[in-house]
C-alpha cells in the first residue's frame, strides 16, 4: 500500500514537471511574448492535444521504470534513465504530433521542454535522496557537518581504514556513509596510486599507499581496517593483509571481484581476514573437461567421506555430476551431517552414506557388490602424527591394512580409477604415520603394474583448517587466552587450503595412467612461528603482548621441515603447472614377499602377527618394511 502511495506521488509530481516544461518552452520560445498572436496560435497546439502529451511521456517514464527505482540510491545509472526517458517521451510526442495531432509545435519547444524535463526530473530524484538522509542523520546543520567529514563521533563508533580508492572502496565508504546504524565512521583511505595520494574520495582523504599503514593506522586512531580491492591478485592481497596484521586493527575483506561485477558491494558483504589471505596463493584453475570425462555419469566412491578432506571431495565431486556418489566412513555423526549438506546443495545427486571401516574386509566387499563403483577417492586413514606414535597398531591397521583391503577390491571389481591421499610425512619418513602411508604408496605401486586399475596416489603437505590440523589448535589456544604452543621457533610446514588441495586431487585423478605418485606444488614452506603471530594479529591481539606464545619442543615422529620428493623418485611435469609426477619404483624387499605370499587373508595375517608384540616390536617390523623410516625418538 506504502509503495502505491509513493508511485501516484511521483506520477502526479511528473504530470506538473510535464506540462511545466511544456508551458516555460513555449515562453522561453516567444521570449515571454504571451499577447503576440504567433504565440496563441502554436500554443494552442499543445492546449489542444494536453492529455496525449503527458500520457506519451508518462508511458515513456514507466517503460524506463522511473517508478520502480529506488531513489535513495541514485547514481549514474538512474540519471541515464532519466535521460533517455525524457527523450523517448519527446519523441513519442514529436511522432504524434506529426501524424495525429491536430497541429504542429516548433522544433524549439520539443528541445527545451525535453531539457527542462531531465533538469527537473533529476532534481526532484536527487531531492528526495537528500532528504532522506537529511531525515535519517538529524538536523540539517548536522547533516551538512557529516559531509564536510567533521561531525563529533560517538564513544561506540568504530574509525575505519578503507584500503583501495577505487569502485568497490569508494561504494563501501558511501554505504558506510549512508547507514549510520553500522556504527562505523571512515576515518582514511589508503591506495598505491600516487596520483590519488592526498586526493579525497567522498570527502575521504586518501593519506598514502598500503606500506605507511600501520603508521596511517595510529595517526587516525583506526581500529577496523577494511580491504577493498576485489581485483587485486593474490600477491598484492597478501601484501597489504600482512602489513595490516602488522596493527592492532580488526581486519576485514569483500570476498572477490564477482561483488563488483554483480554489483553486490556492501558491508554485509564483508568478512573478516582470513590466515588463509596470507598465503598468498594463486586459484586453482582446472581442466574441467578431462575430470568431467572421468567422474561425470559415473559412480564414485569417497572413503573418509566424513573428514576434512573426504568431505570437501564428496562437494566438490558432485559438481561433475556422477551417477551415484558414495561417502564411506566409519564416523557417523560428521557423515550425517555431510549427507544433509549434499541434499541440500545437490538434491538431483544420487547420494548414498555407508557406515563402516576399510578395515573390515567384509563390510567393503559387500559394499563393492552393492553399488560397484567406477572410481575411488581412497582418504580414509589415521594422520594425527604424535597420537599414531602411541598407537602404531591403529596406524599399520587403518593405513596399511585398510589400503590392501580397499586395493585389493578395486582390481577384483576392475574399478576405473582409484585415487589414495597420501602425504609428504611419507617422504623419509620419521613418524609412524609416515611410515605406514609410504608403506600403502608402496603398495599401490606394487598393484598398478598388475592390474587394469589405475593405482595413484596424490602426496601433499598440511592443509589448513582440516581436522587436527595446527590452525584450529591455534585458534582454540587464543580463544582460551592462550598461551599458543609452538614445537619449536625454526620449525617450518608447507600448506595449502582444503579446496585448493582437493581440486588438484581431482585434477590429478583425471592425468593418472598407473603406478604414479603425484606431488602438488605447495609453493614455500612457511614457519610455524609466523603462522603463530598472524593468527594471534587476525584475532585483535598482540603477539606476546596479549597472548604469549610458548615453545613446547617438538613432539614424538616430529621434523623440522617437510620434504616432498624422495631424491630417487625423480620429478617431471604435468599438464597441470601445480602438479608433478614422480617415478615409480618398486616395493621393498619384504613388503613385496609379503604381497606375493598369498592371498589377502595370508597378509592379514602378516599384519596381526606383527601387531602382537610391544609397540617398539611394530616400530621395528615398520623399518622392516620401510628402510628409510628413522624414527625420531
Amino acid at each position: 500500500m506504502v509503495k502505491a502511495v509513493k508511485v501516484i506521488i511521483l506520477i502526479a509530481l511528473d504530470f506538473l514537471i510535464i506540462n511545466f516544461s511544456y508551458i516555460a518552452a513555449f515562453l522561453l520560445r516567444f521570449d515571454f511574448d504571451v499577447n503576440s498572436r504567433e504565440f496563441n496560435l502554436w500554443f494552442d497546439s499543445y492546449a489542444d492535444n494536453f492529455f496525449p502529451i503527458t500520457a506519451l511521456t508518462l508511458l515513456a517514464f514507466a517503460a524506463f521504470r522511473l517508478y520502480t527505482s529506488m531513489w535513495r540510491y541514485a547514481g549514474t545509472e538512474e540519471l541515464l534513465k532519466v535521460v533517455l526517458a525524457s527523450a523517448t517521451g519527446s519523441l513519442l510526442v514529436l511522432a504524434y504530433m506529426m501524424f495525429l495531432g491536430s497541429r504542429y509545435m516548433p522544433r524549439g519547444v520539443y528541445i527545451i521542454s525535453c531539457v527542462l524535463i531531465i533538469a527537473l526530473l533529476a532534481t526532484s530524484r536527487l531531492a528526495y535522496r537528500f532528504l532522506r538522509a537529511v531525515r535519517s542523520r538529524g538536523t540539517f546543520r548536522g547533516f551538512l557537518a557529516r559531509v564536510g567529514g567533521q561531525e563529533s563521533l560517538r564513544n561506540d563508533v568504530v574509525k575505519v581504514m578503507v584500503v583501495g580508492a577505487g569502485d568497490a572502496g569508494a561504494t563501501i565508504i558511501r554505504e558506510i556513509k549512508r547507514h549510520p546504524e553500522y556504527g562505523k565512521k571512515v576515518a582514511v583511505a589508503i591506495d598505491d596510486d600516487p596520483a590519488k595520494i592526498g586526493q579525497r574520495i567522498s570527502g575521504v582523504k586518501i593519506a598514502g599507499d598500503h606500506k605507511k599503514i600501520r603508521k596511517i593506522a595510529r595517526k587516525y586512531g583506526v581500529s577496523e581496517i577494511i580491504i577493498a580491492i576485489p581485483s587485486a591478485g593474490t600477491k598484492a592481497i597478501q601484501n597489504i593483509a600482512n602489513e595490516c596484521s602488522r596493527s592492532s586493527c580488526k581486519i576485514k575483506t569483500l570476498p572477490g571481484l564477482i561483488d563488483i561485477i554483480d554489483g553486490r558491494v556492501s558491508v554485509s558483504k564483508l568478512r573478516d581476514v582470513a590466515i588463509e589471505d596470507l598465503l598468498g596463493r594463486d586459484s586453482v584453475e582446472l581442466n574441467t573437461r578431462e575430470i568431467s570425462g572421468y567422474l561425470e555419469g559415473k559412480i564414485v566412491m569417497v572413503t573418509g567421506g566424513g573428514g576434512s578432506i573426504g568431505s570437501e571431495l564428496c562437494r566438490q565431486i558432485a559438481r561433475y555430476r556422477p551417477r551415484r556418489l558414495i561417502a564411506l566412513d566409519i564416523y557417523e555423526n560428521t557423515l550425517f551431517e555431510l549427507a544433509n549438506e549434499i541434499k541440500v546443495k545437490f538434491p538431483m545427486l544420487e547420494f548414498e552414506a555407508v557406515v563402516g571401516s576399510v578395515r573390515n574386509r567384509e563390510r567393503m566387499r559387500e559394499t563393492f557388490r552393492k553399488y560397484k563403483p567406477h572410481v575411488i577417492f581412497h582418504a580414509a586413514a589415521h594422520k594425527h602424527v604424535p597420537l599414531m606414535e602411541k598407537n602404531p597398531k591403529e596406524a599399520v591397521l587403518n593405513n596399511i591394512l585398510g589400503v590392501k583391503n580397499m586395493v585389493d577390491l578395486a582390481d577384483a571389481h576392475a574399478v576405473e580409477s582409484f585415487v589414495m591421499i597420501s602425504t609428504d610425512k611419507a617422504v623419509n619418513p620419521t613418524s609412524v604415520m609416515g611410515a605406514t602411508k609410504r608403506a600403502a604408496e608402496m603398495i599401490l605401486q606394487e598393484k598398478s603394474g598388475k592390474s587394469r586399475t589405475s593405482f595413484s596416489a596424490v602426496r601433499f603437505g598440511n592443509v589448513l583448517g582440516s581436522n587436527g590440523s595446527v590452525l584450529p589448535l591455534f585458534r582454540k589456544q587464543i580463544e582460551d587466552g592462550g598461551p599458543v604452543t609452538v614445537t619449536h621457533p625454526d620449525i617450518t610446514r608447507f600448506f595449502m587450503t582444503i579446496p585448493e588441495a582437493v581440486a588438484l586431487v581431482i585434477q590429478a585423478g583425471a592425468m593418472a595412467r598407473g603406478g604414479e605418485i603425484f606431488v602438488l606444488d605447495m609453493g614455500e614452506p612457511i614457519k610455524i612461528m609466523d603462522l603463530a603471530e598472524n593468527v594471534i594479529r587476525l584475532s585483535g591481539y598482540v603477539p606476546n603482548a596479549d597472548i604469549d606464545i610458548r615453545i613446547v619442543g617438538l613432539r614424538p615422529g616430529e621434523k623440522l621441515y617437510e620434504e616432498l620428493l624422495l631424491a630417487e623418485e625423480g620429478i617431471e611435469k604435468t599438464g597441470h603447472h601445480m602438479i608433478y609426477v614422480g617415478h615409480p619404483l618398486a616395493a621393498n624387499p619384504v613388503l613385496k614377499e609379503m604381497l606375493e605370499a598369498g592371498d589377502s587373508d595370508c597378509f592379514e595375517s602378516i599384519i596381526q602377527d606383527a601387531i602382537r608384540g610391544e609397540d617398539g616390536e611394530v616400530k621395528a617390523w615398520l623399518r622392516e618394511l620401510v628402510p628409510n623410516y628413522t624414527p625420531a625418538e
